[in-house]
C-alpha cells in the first residue's frame, strides 16, 4: 500500500484518471475524421484507417510491460513521462504533411496511452482498500467510459467545422496544461525497486502481442489465406509461446505468468476475454447490418446503438455498486442473461425490421455487457491482490487482444456464412442470424463459468480454509 495521506492518494487518482480520459479520448476520435483524411493525403480508406489500427496495435505491445513500469519507477516518472509522449505525438500529428507522419504521431500518443491506461489501474488497487475496490474500479470506469462517447460525439462536429488538425491543437493544449497542474500537484513518490529488465521478453511480447493482433486486424481486408494475416498471427504464436516458456525461467520475470494458476483469476480473465471479443465483434459487425444488409443510413446505425453506448457507460458504474450490495454471482448472472437476451433478439433480425426493435435489443445486449465488465475485471483482480501488477498486465494485455480478435473475426465470420461477401441479400440476413447464435453460445458459457466457479472472495476463502 502507497505510503500517502489520504488527501494526496485522492488528488493524485483524480488528476490521474482525468489524465486517462483525455488520452483515451484520441483513442477512436480520428475514425470520424477518415474521409477527410483520405481526401487530404490521397489515400484510400484502408490506408487511412491506419491512423486508428496503429494507435491500437501500439497500445496492446504497452501493456505487458505495465508490471515492470509500476514497480520500476514512481507515479511522478509515469505521468510525465506518458503526458509528454502524448503532446509530442499531438504536435506531430497537426504538423503532418503525409499519413506516415500522421501515423508516427500516433505512435507517439499511444506509448502515451498504453503506458498510463493500465498504471491508474495498478495505482487505484494500490491505494484503495480492498473491500472498497468495486466501488472505485465503477468511478473509474464510468469517467473512462464517458470520454470516447462523448469525445466522438463532439469530435465530429469540431472535425466538421474546423478540421481534423483541430483535434490535435485542442489535446496540444490539454496537454500542457494537465502537465502544468501535474508539476504542482504530483509530488509523491510512490515505492519502486530495482526491478530488471529482460530484454528478450519485451521483444518476445512485442512481436507476440503485436503479430496475433496485426494479423487479426488484417482478416477483415484479406481474409484468412494472405500472407498478410498467416504469416503475422504465426509469427506472434511462436514468440507468445516462447515468452511463456521463458518466463518462469527468470528470477524475476517480465510478467509473473504462475498467478494463472490461481483457477479463480484465470476463469476471470477468461470470462472478461469472451465479452471483450463479442463486444468489439458486435461494435464493428451491427452498423454494417444495418448499413450494409439493411440499406438504413448511417446516422439510423448511429441512433441505434446510441442509447445503449449511454447504457454501458451507466451500468460500467451501476454493476460495481449493485456487487457491493447483492454479490458477484448474482450481478455477473444478470449481465449474461441479458447479453443473451440480446443476442437471441439479434437471430431474428431481417433487412426490414424497425429502429425501435433494434435500439431496444442493443441496448438489453449494452445492459448485459455494462453490468459484468468491471465487476467481473474487479473480482478476477482481487483473487491474486497481492500481485496487482502482474493480475492488470496479464488480464489488459488478454482482453486486449481477444478485443483486436473479435473486431475483425466477428465480421469475417458473417462474410463466410454469407458465401464469401456481407451484401444486401437474404443470404447475408442469414448469415448474421447465425453469427448472433454463435456469440449466443459463448454468453451462455460465460454463465456456466458465473454458476460453476464464481463466488465472494469471502465464501471462496471460507471454503479453502
Amino acid at each position: 500500500m502507497v505510503n500517502m495521506k489520504l488527501d494526496n492518494k485522492m488528488q493524485l487518482l483524480v488528476l490521474f484518471t482525468l489524465t486517462t480520459s483525455l488520452i483515451t479520448v484520441s483513442q477512436g476520435i480520428i475514425t470520424t475524421g477518415v474521409v477527410y483524411l483520405m481526401s487530404d493525403f490521397s489515400v484510400s480508406s484502408t490506408q487511412a484507417q491506419w491512423s486508428y489500427s496503429a494507435f491500437l496495435l501500439v497500445v496492446g505491445v504497452m501493456i505487458p510491460l505495465s508490471a515492470f513500469i509500476s514497480r520500476r519507477f514512481n507515479s511522478r516518472t509515469i505521468f510525465f513521462f506518458s503526458l509528454i509522449m502524448f503532446l509530442l505525438g499531438s504536435v506531430v500529428c497537426y504538423f503532418s504533411n503525409s499519413l506516415m507522419m500522421l501515423i508516427i504521431g500516433r505512435v507517439f500518443q499511444a506509448i502515451g496511452n498504453g503506458v498510463l491506461m493500465p498504471y491508474v489501474q495498478i495505482l487505484l488497487l494500490r491505494i484503495i482498500p480492498e473491500e472498497k475496490w468495486q466501488t472505485y474500479m465503477g468511478l473509474y470506469g464510468l469517467v473512462v467510459a464517458i470520454a470516447p462517447v462523448v469525445g466522438s460525439f463532439i469530435g465530429g462536429f469540431v472535425i466538421t467545422l474546423y478540421g481534423w488538425r483541430a483535434l490535435f491543437s485542442f489535446f496540444t493544449i490539454a496537454s500542457i496544461i494537465i502537465i502544468v497542474l501535474g508539476l504542482i500537484r504530483v509530488k509523491d513518490s510512490t515505492p519502486t525497486e530495482e526491478y530488471p529488465l529482460d530484454y528478450l521478453s519485451v521483444i518476445l511480447s512485442v512481436v507476440g502481442c503485436g503479430g496475433v493482433m496485426l494479423g487479426f486486424t488484417n482478416v477483415a481486408d484479406y481474409g484468412f489465406t494472405h500472407y498478410f494475416v498467416i504469416a503475422p498471427i504465426i509469427v506472434g504464436i511462436i514468440a507468445l509461446i516462447l515468452f511463456v516458456r521463458r518466463q518462469p525461467k527468470l528470477d524475476k520475470p517480465l510478467i509473473n505468468l504462475s498467478i494463472l494458476k490461481n483457477k479463480y483469476f484465470s476463469v476471470g480473465t477468461i470470462f472478461v476475454c469472451i465479452l471483450f471479443f463479442a463486444l468489439n465483434g458486435c461494435t464493428a459487425l451491427v452498423p454494417i447490418f444495418i448499413q450494409g444488409i439493411a440499406y438504413n443510413s448511417a446516422i439510423i446505425s448511429a441512433s441505434v446503438l446510441f442509447p445503449g453506448g449511454l447504457l454501458i457507460i451507466a451500468f460500467n458504474f451501476i454493476g460495481p455498486l449493485l456487487t457491493n450490495r447483492i454479490g458477484i454471482k448474482k450481478v455477473l448472472i444478470m449481465g449474461c442473461v441479458l447479453s443473451i437476451i440480446g443476442f437471441a433478439t439479434m437471430m431474428f433480425y431481417t433487412q426490414d425490421s424497425s429502429f425501435e426493435f433494434m435500439m431496444i435489443t442493443q441496448s438489453i445486449r449494452y445492459i448485459g455487457s455494462g453490468l459484468a465488465l468491471m465487476p467481473a475485471t474487479t473480482w478476477a483482480l482481487t483473487m491474486v491482490s497481492d500481485k496487482v501488477e502482474d493480475g492488470t498486465a496479464v488480464n489488459n494485455t488478454l482482453r486486449q487482444i481477444f478485443a483486436a480478435i473479435g473486431s475483425s473475426m466477428v465480421v469475417v465470420m458473417v462474410a463466410v456464412l454469407a458465401g464469401g461477401n456481407i451484401d444486401h441479400n437474404f443470404a447475408s440476413v442469414i448469415a448474421f442470424n447465425q453469427t448472433s447464435l454463435i456469440l449466443l453460445v459463448l454468453h451462455i458459457i460465460m454463465l456456466i463459468l458465473v454458476i460453476v466457479y464464481i463466488e465472494d472472495k469471502e465464501k471462496i476463502e471460507n471454503t479453502v480454509s
